[in-house]
């Protein structure tokens, strides 16, 4: 996601500003693997920095143990595997009817909202990021319901709350009931039920844990300020 040059980041909120960090982290772990995330998450280096993080945030929020043993190329077609990859079969070759299914855990908002349609979700979504000045990056355009981009939104909003203040919360909280609360539970559900997820089971734990403790303590600090 582009983001405009303005985005203020002086005399920042320590906590909110952390929160910020742990969202981008969720939202790169969920992304196609690079072999700098793979190296950082092979050496411990990913699972230190979340726990830093995370430490400098107001939320109770335990990282599960988040190793990898796949070198780059497996940990790569595992994502695509559970990510990606949908399923297909022949269910009657003599009129050729196939039977297909998506990718075991789809990585849409819209995929986990059966109440909403597709257009909905994604409009409200567009209109969101467009009050902010955010659009969607032109050389990787994807759905605006892709939860990387949630994620990414979110850490904005925090980074924001961080320099700016309280109207920043507010749309992080609305956020969160409106869209991110939705994505993150269903990716979890889905992941929690897989087989074989490697250090993305674990990243699926932390990704519930996290966007509803952020969730529900801006609620409650909201509302106390009311």
């Amino acid at each position: 996601m582009a983001t405009t040059p303005t985005d203020p980041m002086d005399d920042l909120d320590e906590d909110a500003a952390a929160r910020g960090a742990v969202y981008a982290t969720l939202a790169k772990a969920f992304e196609y693997p690079e072999e700098s995330f793979h190296s950082a998450a092979a050496d411990g280096t990913l699972e230190a920095d979340l726990r830093a993080c995370l430490d400098r945030t107001g939320l109770d929020v335990p990282v599960p143990s988040l190793p990898t043993d796949d070198d780059y190329e497996t940990l790569a077609a595992r994502y695509n595997d559970i990510f990606e990859l949908g399923y297909s079969e022949y269910t009657d070759r003599t009129d050729g009817s196939l039977e297909a299914e998506g990718p075991p855990v789809p990585l849409y908002e819209s995929k986990y909202r059966p109440d909403h349609s597709w257009n909905d979700v994604n409009l409200d979504l567009s209109r969101a990021y467009s009050h902010y000045g955010l659009e969607i990056d032109q050389d990787e355009r994807d759905n605006h319901d892709a939860l990387t981009y949630e994620l990414e939104f979110a850490g904005y909003l925090a980074r924001r709350e961080a320099a700016v203040g309280e109207d920043a919360a507010i749309a992080r909280l609305d956020f969160h009931d409106r869209h991110l609360g939705h994505a993150a539970a269903g990716v979890a559900d889905r992941l929690a039920d897989e087989p074989g997820t490697d250090i993305y089971g674990g990243f699926g734990e932390l990704l519930e844990a996290f966007v509803r403790a952020d969730r529900n303590d801006l609620a409650e600090r909201l509302e106390d300020q009311r």
